[in-house]
């Protein structure tokens, strides 16, 4: 950090202590809520999503064989299976915006291009088939329907348009990864190292299984016996670490995932304390930014009320399928059909601490373009479904 840099945060910091009126009821209700959002996040997210992620993470670096990555999900891969298999690795992850994050980083930097990374990190949160058949039956099969078609095609389009506008940079970023690497034989058979990272996915996939609204159906019968499966997983886990791996890898691998660590959770920390001070918990009215004046600017399917609900659903950070009853509630206070989608579509892909940890990754210019293309993509879509509806 410069020196520019630091004494521009202690001027704001002294600005914000002089100036903030913390004697206002509204000041400190959203700096309360604050704290009360990165405790729910804390209680709700990290050991059952967010570790798991950093683990898998780790074991990307040390364990995945990087030609793996370049031959399936490359900047030379036949595009289709590039971003087919970025599109539907993301998609049975059915994680949010933040438990993605370690593992894009993991695929990128295993040397995964751009387009089909950022394909995997979009679709990730928002093809989540337990939300997407939620939103049918809560929010009605128009709207279930538009959201599933508008997300896939979302992943690859944004993927694309990122790999085309960042071709040079990239090109130059994976020089050095389309060098032979020296790897050696490996030490597993690939059937092993296929199944070594299957348990850890289904370890993330079952802990972080959220309840459903109702209590009958497939989704709900594995919800009932998530933590048995998970034991077992861990047990299987520890049979294969033990049969397949060395001190030295295990070593390795913690350290790999410390790393992530370290990078990521101090700004998802930092990220979900600002977003619960600017707009509170969904469902919540504690922020600074009162819900009132959100919900007056969404009414009708115009350009300004689907952009400011892109907007704002791109900063608020949702956790799995809590969005579908935050929109049932804005439709019952006149939200749009239109803007209801675009909140859907941008909303769980994207949230404050998710930008702030994807600007340490692709630095500023590469998360703003992807953030506007979110957005922008989410308005239009937005307008086009509440002219068809309305």
């Amino acid at each position: 950090m410069s020196k520019q840099i630091k004494l521009l945060l202690i001027l704001a910091v002294f600005l914000a202590a002089y100036f903030l009126p913390f004697h206002h009821p509204r000041m400190q209700s959203a700096i309360l809520e604050a704290f009360y959002m990165l405790q729910e996040y804390a209680r709700e997210h990290v050991l059952f999503c967010l570790v798991p992620a950093l683990f898998i993470a780790g074991a990307m670096s040390n364990f995945l064989s990087s030609q793996a990555v370049m031959k399936y999900l490359g900047p030379d891969s036949p595009k289709v299976t590039a971003y087919g298999v970025g599109a539907v690795s993301g998609a049975i992850l059915a994680v949010c915006s933040c438990t993605v994050l370690p593992l894009f980083m993991g695929i990128y930097k295993r040397g995964a291009g751009l387009g089909p990374a950022i394909a995997f990190l979009y679709s990730g949160p928002a093809i989540n088939v337990l939300a997407i058949i939620l939103s049918a039956r809560v929010l009605g099969w128009q709207i279930g329907l538009a959201r599933a078609l508008g997300a896939v095609l979302f992943s690859v389009v944004i993927g694309l348009i990122m790999a085309l506008l960042f071709r040079g940079e990239e090109q130059e970023r994976t020089k050095g990864l389309l060098m032979p690497e020296g790897e050696g034989e490996p030490r597993r058979t690939l059937g092993q190292t296929t199944l070594y990272f299957l348990v850890l996915v289904l370890i993330l996939v079952f802990a972080a299984w959220g309840k459903p609204a109702e209590k009958v159906g497939f989704w709900y019968a594995v919800y009932s016996v998530k933590w048995y499966l998970v034991i077992g997983l861990l047990i299987a886990l520890a049979l294969i670490l033990r049969a397949w791996f060395t001190r030295e890898e295990l070593a390795a691998w913690v350290d790999s995932t410390w790393d992530f660590s370290i990078k990521i959770l101090p700004l998802l920390f930092g990220g979900v304390l600002v977003a619960g001070f600017l707009m509170g918990r969904p469902g919540v009215d504690t922020g600074i930014i009162p819900a009132k004046y959100i919900s007056m600017v969404v009414g009708g399917n115009g350009l300004l009320a689907n952009f400011t609900a892109s907007l704002v659903g791109a900063f608020m950070y949702f956790a799995t399928l809590t969005e579908v009853p935050i929109v049932q509630g804005l439709l019952g206070s006149g939200m749009g059909q239109g803007p209801a989608l675009a909140l859907l579509l941008a909303g769980p892909a994207l949230s404050l601490p998710n930008m702030l940890v994807i600007n340490s990754v692709l630095g500023f210019k590469k998360t703003f373009a992807y953030v506007s293309l979110v957005v922008i993509m989410a308005t239009l879509t937005g307008m086009v479904f509440g002219a068809l509806v309305g």
